[in-house]
């Protein structure tokens, strides 16, 4: 046999069997079933216009699908309000995803990429559990359907545009924010904010019905109760919290007690977003600048009642007592012989009040115990006696206030010593800079660093020292006028008034002989 017959004889015959089943979906080729299509609308905000937006991509996706002979309309999945960076809190597009894999879809119409997700790892993971079902997705202003040999490569490329996008805009935000920051532009949480609303002019308005709960708040702790004691008490009455809730919580108040706003200054950026993907916030430490703007906006609380009042939560602070309203006499109440606080005891069903460390030396304290009563009758004495010459207190009073709580010339000080601080670090970097450019003696180069630093750290400790002794001055200056307002518009009492007694009464020393000495808010004091 030739060659040519040999291999003629061993030539194959190949028999083209055609394909029946759609690889991706397994339904047959030829079949006349409908396609079940649903579609995805999103939009990230719920402002008017954005409402409008929402309300049209759907109507349009109804009609669009409904209209299409050979599709079987599902529905339209969509998610108002939501930002598209992350898909954990988009409920619409988590069902239609769902819905999808339990074989109720075959077919996802959606705008853009964009409107899909904004982050590459979420589009493409879904993408690809989709495909895994035999669910197509397409993407109609890039005209990618998912389950196109070039689909991923394109979705990969137009999700990371997306992504980048939503990075752009998160930047874009963020620098107007700061900007608006830096202009002293200050925008509340109207909504979730007690005291305060939008004024025609953007600035914020104060509303008198929920100013009068604020200073019922700053009132009530200045008195010594409790936050929780005043969120009780809050409750009771039916006034209503921030959120609108007929119960307030004790952590409420004490954000009332301690936000700057309601003295009519505001601090800016205290939070921010660390991640434009996952809008993670995180408490403001440091990482990125704050701005404190003074007389942003009309104030509730004056500045010296604000200033006492954070001078009595930095007490409460190391106080073992935080979530209950103690006695009016706890905490104000010395032995004069070892300095240590009275407490209260019981003795025979009765509450007596005695030297916390009377017996824990090695001779017990002289000083007595005291009731109820004796404390209550000396106050009342020892008040009357000061109101006979309130008129010549108030005047020491006034004085004492313009020379020795003026933050004037702190202000000044510390004006200074921040332009000294800026050109001691300019002086550190300039040196810096030339270490690392020129050849320098270390051995110098560590003296002179050396010397800086130090200055640089002092001045900053300088610094602290100046704005510590002025809240200390406004505190004083706060405690001083709500003694001055107490006393102007006080008269003759004839029994124990625990509002007044809150509002004249620094502390009170147990002597040896019993008595009593009774030193008030402008540092005056009372033997009876």
């Amino acid at each position: 046999m030739s060659k040519m017959s040999e291999a003629r004889a061993y030539m194959p015959k190949v028999t083209v069997v055609p394909a029946t089943l759609n690889r991706f979906t397994a339904v047959p080729i030829h079949s006349t079933r409908k396609r079940r299509v649903a579609a995805y609308a999103r939009v990230s905000t719920n402002d008017e216009e954005q409402a409008n937006s929402y309300e049209a991509q759907v109507s349009r996706y109804t009609r669009h699908i409904q209209e299409n002979p050979e599709w079987e309309f599902v529905s339209v999945y969509a998610d108002k309000g939501i930002t598209g960076t992350s898909t954990k809190k988009r409920e619409q597009f988590n069902d239609m995803v769902q819905d999808a894999l339990a074989g109720k879809i075959d077919l996802i119409i959606t705008k853009s990429v964009s409107r899909f997700a904004r982050n590459t790892v979420d589009t493409l993971t879904t993408i690809r559990l989709l495909k895994e079902h035999g669910v197509e997705v397409y993407f109609e202003e890039q005209n990618i359907y998912s389950l196109d040999s070039k689909g991923e490569l394109l979705l990969t490329i137009m999700s990371s545009l997306a992504q980048e996008e939503s990075r752009n805009i998160s930047e874009n935000v963020t620098w107007g924010m700061r900007k608006r920051f830096a202009d002293g532009k200050v925008a509340l949480p109207y909504k979730q904010f007690l005291g305060y609303k939008k004024g025609a002019d953007g600035i914020p308005e104060i509303v008198p019905e929920e100013a009068a709960t604020i200073k019922l708040i700053y009132r009530l702790f200045m008195e010594g109760k409790s936050p929780a004691y005043i969120a009780r008490f809050l409750s009771s009455c039916n006034i209503p919290s921030p959120a609108g809730r007929p119960q307030w919580r004790p952590e409420t108040v004490k954000s009332i007690l301690s936000n700057e706003k309601y003295k009519g200054d505001a601090i800016l950026q205290k939070t921010f977003c660390t991640d434009f993907l996952t809008k993670k916030m995180k408490v403001n430490e440091g990482e990125v600048p704050q701005y404190y703007v003074e007389n942003s906006h009309p104030a509730i609380i004056s500045p010296e009642m604000f200033e006492a009042v954070q001078a009595e939560l930095a007490k409460s602070k190391h106080s073992n007592h935080r979530n209950y309203t103690p006695h009016c006499f706890s905490g104000r109440v010395f032995c004069d012989e070892c300095g240590a606080l009275y407490g209260s005891k019981v003795w025979h069903s009765k509450t007596v009040w005695q030297c916390n460390a009377r017996h824990k030396g090695k001779t017990a304290c002289q000083t007595p115990a005291l009731r109820d009563e004796t404390l209550q009758d000396a106050f009342v004495m020892a008040i009357n006696r000061t109101l006979h010459k309130k008129d010549e207190i108030i005047r020491i009073c006034e004085a004492t206030m313009e020379k020795r709580c003026d933050i004037q010339p702190l202000k000044e000080e510390q004006k200074k010593l921040q332009a000294e601080l800026e050109v001691t670090r300019g002086l550190m970097e300039r040196l810096i800079t030339l270490n690392a450019t020129t050849v320098m003696d270390q051995d110098e180069y560590n003296r002179q660093f050396a010397e800086y630093e130090a200055r640089y750290n002092e001045i900053r400790q300088r610094i602290a020292d100046v704005e510590s002794e002025q809240k200390q001055r406004v505190g004083k200056r706060g405690k001083l006028a709500e003694y001055l307002e107490t006393l102007k518009n006080q008269g003759i009492i004839s029994s124990f008034n625990e509002t007044l007694w809150y509002g004249t009464v620094e502390q009170v020393r147990v002597l040896k002989d019993g008595k009593l000495r009774f030193i008030f808010k402008d540092g005056s004091m009372v033997d009876c």
